[in-house]
């Protein structure tokens, strides 16, 4: 078996989902802290300590040169997922910078910069709602208190949970000290579409990243008994929900290259003998332009008010990220293709911390094909040659960043 695919084989049966299928693995919960200890097992059997920041981001650094800990070069991903997510979204990125560290021994590589390895917290936002957490918290892109007051679906605060992990809450926010260690960090990540499949190519250099958001839509209406009341008397926030999910799908259809989706929804109490006195939606949206992203917004927020109206129901928009389309470093992305001369150039509709970090440090990509298509789903896929081939080209890329 591949190097590659034998470290994630490794996790393979970490915070599976049994009721979902694939893979669960929340910020803080035991699944990615389980992930974070293999994780802290493998750098200490390369002979490197992994480090906690106070954003809770682990960083490892491979410095045989003894240079300073500035300018250096970062690779690395996340090891959260969605609910019910695939293998590969996030630990593949960890693994092959793994992999990259070791082919680069291999072959002699001194390095004349440090290399840092990092995993960051909360990239998918799948359990605080706001996704690239650690990567905000870092560069300043999410005020602190903000961050801290922000709630799971059980009600516990990020602080309490970043607590529980062993982590002091008054010490999240920007951390210019470490921001000034990156000289540039390059992100694999395995592709989350079909561009590479269709091109019949193993690794592409991501060209940017697709503007997307989340809103949190909160429809309040009137709660009741689903056998006694009679429709005409009615006051559903459920119904209203619906009508919005379709409204989205309709606006967005309207202003073509707009993805909209509403793949999470909350009905207060949730009894299905219950009329809801409230549901909550969440939104995306994504689109290359942002001023399109926020007129589809604008216009699915006017139809809800008309929708709640007409229902005798009220609606409140809550904006709870947004990021604008990224541009990857104009040098770094060229140099990145130089080093693969066959690579694809792809822009990608998936957030990701490299996104984030792109407004304060030069950032790229690199994506590995994923031969389903299919990401945020069990049905994510990458083959273990396919892995292999995307270690050897973060190596390659690395390799030449740190001469």
């Amino acid at each position: 078996m591949p190097e590659t695919a034998a470290l994630l084989a490794a996790i393979a049966d970490t915070g599976r989902d049994p009721v979902r299928g694939g893979y669960s693995r929340p910020v803080f919960a035991t699944a990615e802290r389980d992930l974070l200890e293999w994780y802290l097992a493998e750098l200490g059997r390369r002979g490197l300590e992994g480090e906690t920041d106070r954003n809770g981001i682990v960083w490892a650094w491979w410095n045989p040169a003894g240079a300073p800990l500035r300018d250096a070069v970062v690779t690395g991903s996340h090891l959260d997922s969605v609910p019910g997510g695939g293998a590969f979204d996030g630990p593949l990125g960890v693994a092959s910078a793994l992999r990259a560290l070791d082919l680069l021994r291999e072959r002699g590589t001194e390095p004349a910069r440090p290399l840092g390895l990092a995993v960051f917290p909360e990239e998918e936002g799948s359990r605080f709602g706001v996704a690239c957490l650690g990567s905000r918290l870092l560069t300043g892109a999410i005020a602190p208190e903000r961050a801290l007051a922000l709630t799971d679906p059980d009600g516990t605060t990020f602080a309490d949970a970043a607590r529980g992990a062993g982590l002091d809450p008054a010490g999240f926010g920007r951390d210019d000290e470490a921001l000034a260690r990156i000289g540039c960090f390059v992100e694999l990540h395995v592709e989350q579409g079909r561009g590479l499949v269709d091109l019949d190519a193993p690794v592409a250099v991501a060209s940017s990243v697709i503007g997307h958001g989340r809103w949190r839509f909160t429809v309040h209406g009137q709660g009741n008994h689903a056998g006694t009341t009679l429709l005409a008397d009615r006051h559903d926030p459920l119904l209203v929900a619906a009508l919005v999910v379709a409204a989205a799908r309709e606006v967005a259809a309207a202003h073509p290259g707009t993805r909209a989706t509403v793949g999470r929804l909350n009905p207060v109490p949730g009894g299905a003998n219950v009329i809801a006195s409230r549901v909550d939606l969440w939104l995306d949206v994504r689109h290359p332009e942002d001023a399109v992203t926020a007129a589809v917004v604008a216009e699915v927020s006017r139809r809800a008010a008309e929708l709640a109206t007409v229902e005798g129901c009220t609606v409140d928009v809550r904006e709870e990220s947004l990021s604008p389309t990224v541009d990857f470093d104009v040098a770094l992305f060229r140099r990145l293709s130089g080093v693969l001369p066959g690579a694809p150039l792809l822009a990608t509709g998936a957030g990701h911390d490299a996104g984030v970090l792109a407004e304060r440090v030069p950032t790229a990509m690199l994506f590995t094909r994923n031969p389903t298509g299919v990401s945020h789903s069990p049905e994510e896929f990458c083959t273990d040659a396919d892995a292999e081939r995307g270690s050897v080209a973060l190596a390659d890329v690395l390799a030449d960043l740190l001469a």
